[in-house]
């Protein structure tokens, strides 16, 4: 794993937990966690919060907020 690579919060609420692991490994971690503790429930998930600011950014980079 780069240095550089950026960590996501994943967390779950049904277990009270929260971590952060690398970008590459999101899909894998939250799969892992899932089938393991909630017979794969997508329970475990990226971090609302940060879901919501992507969101955003993609909302703004495309024009979504622009006035007409």
């Amino acid at each position: 794993m780069s240095t550089d690579e950026p960590s996501v919060p994943i967390v779950c609420t049904d277990c009270e937990t929260e971590t952060s692991v690398p970008l590459s490994d999101v899909a894998d971690a939250l799969a892992k966690h899932n089938d393991g503790k909630h017979d794969g429930e997508e329970i475990a998930e990226v971090d609302p919060a940060l879901k919501d600011q992507l969101a955003d950014l993609v909302a703004e980079d495309l024009g979504l907020f622009d006035e007409a």
